[in-house]
Order: C-alpha cells, then sequence, then structure tokens
C-alpha cells in the first residue's frame, strides 16, 4: 500500500446533524421563549437531510448571475440563482419563517428558525427576513396591507417571475440607502411625483437587497418630505416595472444572496403611510429586521463552534485528544461562553416580541438594538478563533470555516453599524421613557443570582446614573447588553454556566479568548458537544 494514501488523525466533516436536537442551550433559550418546539424540531430534521445540505453549499458556490438584456436587447433585469438556493427558501417559508408570527405562531419560532437557518446556509435568510419583516410595516396603509399580506404570509414559495397577483406566495425586498447618505437616511435624493392615481420614483439605491422579490419597500422624496412607497417588481398587466438593476454587488461574503444597485427610471409606486413619514414607516420594517441580525450571529458562532469541537475532539496532538489539553479546554469554554449569553440575550429580545404588554413592546425597541450590537461585536472574533482551532484545514473552503468567516462582519453591517445602533440606543432612551424602566426592572429581576452579577450591576447604576453622551455610546451599549445578557442567562441557563458568564463577562476583560481563570471548561465543552 502506498504510504501516502493513509490518512490518519485527521478527522472527516461531522455527520450532518440535526441542528435542533443536537443543540441544548439553543433549545432551552428558545423554549424558555415561548418557541413550538414540535415546529422547530420539524425544521431542524429537515436542515439535517443530506440533500439540503448538498443545496446549500451549492447556493452558496455558485453565485447568482445578472441578466440585463434578452436576445433581443430588451431588458429584462433579472437575477439567476442556484437550484439549492430556491431549496432553501422553498424550506424556509414553505415551514412559517416569515409567516408564522403573522399566523398564529411566535417571533420566538421565527427567531429559532433564523438561527437553525444561519447554520447551515445564511445567505438565503435575508430574503425571507425581509419578507418577515415587511408584515408590520404594512399597517401603515390598510389598504395595500389588506392586498400584500395575504400573499406575505401564504407559507408559501414561488419563484416565477409573474405579476404579484397570479402567485401563491410572494417575497418582499428593501431599497432605502443611496450613495451620498447611507444611513442618513434625509440625504436621499430619489424622487416620487404623483401620476394617475398613484406615484413614479426617478433616481438610484445604493443597495437593493434580494433584487427578485416581488415588490420592495423604499423611500423617496415628495413635496411634504420623505415618504415610503411600495414598489412591485412587475406591473398589474405583467410587464416590468422601470427598475433598472445596475449590477450585482462583489461583496465579502452572502454569496448565495444578491444585493444590487438600481435605478428608477419613472417605476410605478404605491405610497405605504403618511407623506414625509418615511422613515416613521419603513423603522417598522427595520425594528423586525433586527431581530433577526441579533439572532443570526448567535448561530454562526454556533456552527463554527460545532466544527472546533468536532475538530478538537478527534484530533490528537502530542499523544492527547486536543480537547483534553487545558489550553485547548479553556480557549473552548470561553468561546462557548461567548455563544451562550449571545444565544441567551437574543431570546430575550425574542420573548419581549412576542409580548402583549407596553413595557415588553418598549423593552424590545430598545432591548433588540443592544443585542445587535453586541452578538455582532462577538461574532467574527469567536468565528476567527473557531477557524484557529483547525489551524490550517480552518482557512480551506472544504470546511464551512472561510463561508462563516465571510459572513460573520455582515450583521453588524445591516440594518444599521454599530454606531448607529449606539446612537438609536440613546434615542430609544430619550425618547420612550418606558423603555429605560422596562430595562430596568429586568436588571434588577436577575438580582441575587451571582454576586459577581450583583455587583456589576451596581457598578453600572453608579456610572449611568446620568445619561450617557453621544462619546460614551459604545461603553454604555456594551456594558448594558453584557448584564442583559448575564440577566437572561441566569434565568435559562445551569448555575455554572450563568456564573461562569457573570464573573468573566462584567468586569475587566482580557482581549484573547482563552485566558478566563476560575472557570471549570467541562460543563460548557459539555453544551457545545452534539446531542
Amino acid at each position: 500500500m502506498d504510504a501516502t494514501a493513509e490518512v490518519t488523525n485527521q478527522p472527516g466533516p461531522p455527520a450532518a446533524a440535526d441542528p435542533w436536537a443536537c443543540d441544548a442551550p439553543l433549545r432551552a433559550a428558545a423554549l424558555a421563549a415561548g418557541a413550538d418546539a414540535a415546529a422547530l424540531a420539524r425544521y431542524g430534521a429537515a436542515l439535517a437531510a443530506p440533500a439540503l445540505r448538498e443545496a446549500a453549499r451549492a447556493a452558496e458556490r455558485h453565485p447568482p448571475e445578472l441578466h440585463r438584456f434578452d436576445r433581443t436587447g430588451r431588458r429584462i433585469d433579472r437575477v439567476e440563482f442556484h437550484p439549492g438556493y430556491h431549496a432553501l427558501l422553498g424550506l424556509g417559508l414553505g415551514q412559517g419563517y416569515a409567516a408564522g408570527p403573522w399566523t398564529g405562531g411566535r417571533h420566538a419560532t421565527h427567531a429559532a428558525m433564523v438561527y437553525l437557518h444561519a447554520t447551515v446556509e445564511p445567505g438565503t435568510c435575508c430574503p425571507m427576513t425581509m419578507t418577515y419583516a415587511a408584515v408590520p410595516a404594512l399597517a401603515a396603509e390598510p389598504g395595500l396591507a389588506a392586498e400584500w399580506r395575504p400573499r406575505l404570509t401564504a407559507a408559501l414559495y414561488d419563484p416565477a417571475d409573474i405579476p404579484a397577483a397570479a402567485k401563491r406566495g410572494v417575497t418582499m425586498g428593501m431599497a432605502m440607502t443611496e450613495r451620498q447618505g447611507g444611513s442618513d437616511l434625509r440625504a436621499n435624493a430619489t424622487r416620487a411625483e404623483p401620476a394617475d392615481g398613484a406615484w413614479r420614483l426617478a433616481g438610484h439605491k445604493w443597495f437593493c437587497s434580494a433584487p427578485m422579490s416581488d415588490a420592495f419597500l423604499t423611500l423617496a422624496q415628495t413635496g411634504r418630505g420623505l415618504t415610503c412607497f411600495l414598489v412591485p417588481r412587475r406591473l398589474p398587466d405583467g410587464g416590468l416595472n422601470a427598475i433598472h438593476l445596475m449590477r450585482l454587488k462583489d461583496k465579502l461574503g452572502n454569496r448565495a444572496n444578491a444585493s444590487a444597485e438600481i435605478e428608477y427610471h419613472g417605476a410605478f409606486a404605491l405610497r405605504l403611510g403618511e407623506e414625509g413619514r418615511g422613515i416613521a414607516t419603513i423603522l417598522e420594517m427595520v425594528h423586525h429586521t433586527r431581530l433577526d441580525t441579533a439572532v443570526a450571529p448567535a448561530g454562526l458562532m454556533r456552527a463554527a463552534l460545532a466544527e472546533a469541537w468536532h475538530w478538537a475532539a478527534h484530533r490528537t496532538a502530542f499523544q492527547r485528544r486536543l480537547i483534553d489539553q487545558p489550553l485547548m479546554a479553556r480557549v473552548l469554554a470561553d468561546l462557548a461562553l461567548d455563544l451562550e449569553g449571545a444565544l441567551a440575550l437574543a431570546f430575550r429580545v425574542a420573548r419581549a416580541f412576542d409580548g402583549a404588554s407596553d413595557g415588553e413592546r418598549a423593552f424590545a425597541r430598545l432591548a433588540v438594538a443592544l443585542a445587535k450590537y453586541l452578538n455582532n461585536k462577538l461574532c467574527p472574533r469567536v468565528v476567527a478563533e473557531a477557524m484557529e482551532v483547525l489551524g490550517g484545514m480552518g482557512y480551506v473552503e472544504d470546511t464551512p470555516l472561510p463561508m462563516l468567516y465571510r459572513e460573520a462582519p455582515l450583521n453588524g453591517i445591516w440594518e444599521g453599524s454599530g454606531n448607529v445602533i449606539c446612537l438609536d440606543i440613546l434615542r430609544t432612551l430619550a425618547k420612550l421613557p418606558l423603555a429605560a424602566e422596562a430595562l430596568a426592572a429586568d436588571l434588577a429581576g436577575a438580582r441575587g443570582s451571582s454576586a459577581a452579577y450583583d455587583a456589576a450591576l451596581a457598578a453600572h447604576a453608579a456610572r449611568w446614573r446620568r445619561p450617557p453622551g453621544e462619546a460614551e455610546a459604545r461603553a454604555f451599549a456594551e456594558d448594558t447588553a453584557l448584564l442583559l445578557a448575564a440577566a437572561a442567562l441566569a434565568r435559562t441557563a445551569p448555575p455554572e454556566v450563568a456564573g461562569a458568564f457573570a464573573a468573566t463577562r462584567l468586569g475587566p476583560r482580557r482581549i484573547t479568548s482563552g485566558t478566563l481563570e476560575g472557570v471549570d471548561p467541562a460543563p460548557l465543552l459539555a453544551r457545545l458537544a452534539p446531542g
């Protein structure tokens, strides 16, 4: 036998495990938030199917292609996706990823679906997330809601490029930002003019997510200021609306999904909400997409750490398994604490989205921004450390680590980058006193869970006795989000996990992972293990 053909001490890929059944921390956090266990068991089992996993890899490896014109020179502005992309959207939308919370389900169940989907193929979350988030924004215009809400909540995926009225189910995207303004939406220059009982739009959008959606929510200036509009891709007569796809973005990550630059050339549009109230109208959609951008990074961290755990448990060095070596165990346990906190915090926020009281709704407005900020600052570091556990193999596309690493920064940028989110936190505190009261009550509710938590809560109250200034916004967001994560863990995680988080995250922290002291890695590593 050729000695070079023998492969030893090289772990094969992990089995395509059921991501719901194999994730005890997820089940604890999601069920505590009120998620539907049966629905999530079905979703996890579907995501574990080998054919679905192959579809996910193929969708990521074969990016979408833009076709602007047909052979005759007529504009078609069509994006062609790999069949794997359609398979993933068919699964997610068919099982209620977008429709569930609006048809008797819960946002906590939706959040768990986001997390589970992100562990397998995060790029395809985008069009489903926007479809989910568009539904509450439609309430600003009852006539449009009556027409479009049933289509958005049909729990069906129909990729046909035909008018929405002829489809079984539809998707909806978003096009807000422009070159000159970015997050400063008031700098938008796209114009809207009334025409024949509707409106016509002229201008450009620097980012249009999921450009094959059946309609888009967008912003344009009218005589009364920035206004929200619904822009269908196809006109009622079947013709293509005047939305020109200029190019697809050549992105760092998120390869399965398409993002485009577009121009409106007299595009037909329907006003959504009052003139001049466009930002307030579309922010209802943004509020819900932010839930997903707070949850998805936890899913990415879980996927990366599952790979790291598998490698460490099956690879030996210096006559011992990697996972049995104290330094590796400490690194993995440290990373597991980051995941535990992110997961608990995300599902505390999801529970608030399901809340019926004014206090819970106010809490959701504030806490979703805190969770988005913290979880997305943690995600790139956790994924990079997990990649390092595999060494050179972690840098190779044969593993999912490069895909996860490319994806890791995305949710921190989408729907408001770090500074934008921190300033939004300050605005919410100033404009919504009930949010500050709900935050204080939530933090106080975990008092007594550990000495470390109580000391950190007292220090937080002393430091932030007055409202933070703009320059302090990041410090406040980080301090507060970490406390919220610790409070959530105190309610849903074993005492040894919640206590370790409070002891190592609420005081001075070292920069690198694997430096925690006084923590037993064993229970944390056990919760990383599949099953």
